[in-house]
């Protein structure tokens, strides 16, 4: 089973990381990085890069591709050639995915038509204008298209994934081994338990963009 992560400058680390320690871990699974280019791809952070092992190019027909975002996404929303290679990778895919932003380039290939979907609270709305249904949940999967939120519910993806292709045995032995139980000390993770006062700072300074 191959599992392809689509990286490009300035995607959002843990949206691609995150997802690949749960994806990685699948008995049999091959996990490769692909971008334009084979070699480093820089994270938004900048300090931060992840070696694409292979070019989009090379990359034909995965059993699952991975979409991350970050702000860099919003460079590619109009890209024939990165939205041509989302759609022609799509038509073999068993599941086509994508954390944070990363489903704004699935839904302007197309690919999300009159699908529910989730992103990033920020872009959520954004989600709409290219004819998908969104919804405000961590993750949601509609048919083969399984979405995630901002950053974090990649790993939460990963998981959701894992159980469905190889059995709730082996997903929970998965979120086992990485020690994957959340206890963070503020409730500020979601704009419907975060302070108003947070949510509307963040939206005004264009922070949240960067996920």
């Amino acid at each position: 089973m191959q599992i392809a992560i689509m990286l490009y400058d300035r995607f959002t680390g843990l949206d691609a990381v995150g997802p690949y320690e749960i994806l990685s871990r699948i008995p049999g699974a091959e996990v490769i990085f692909a971008a334009a280019r084979p070699g480093p791809v820089r994270a938004d952070t900048a300090s931060l890069a992840v070696v694409a092992d292979a070019a989009l190019s090379e990359v034909t027909a995965p059993d699952v591709l991975l979409v991350p975002g970050g702000p860099g996404a919003a460079d590619l929303l109009a890209d024939q050639p990165t939205l041509d290679w989302l759609r022609g990778v799509d038509a073999a895919t068993t599941w086509t995915t994508s954390v944070c932003s990363g489903s704004l380039l699935l839904a302007a290939a197309g690919l999300l038509t009159g699908h529910r979907a989730t992103s990033h609270w920020i872009c959520l709305d954004h989600l709409t204008t290219f004819g998908a249904i969104a919804t405000a949940e961590r993750v949601v999967i509609d048919g083969k298209y399984a979405t995630a939120a901002g950053v974090s519910a990649g790993i939460d993806l990963a998981l959701h994934l894992t159980g469905r292709m190889a059995g709730d045995d082996i997903a929970e032995s998965i979120q086992l081994v990485v020690e994957y139980d959340p206890q963070p000390p503020y409730a500020a993770g979601s704009i419907a338990t975060a302070p108003a006062a947070r949510v509307a700072a963040l939206r005004a300074s264009g922070l949240a963009v960067s996920a």
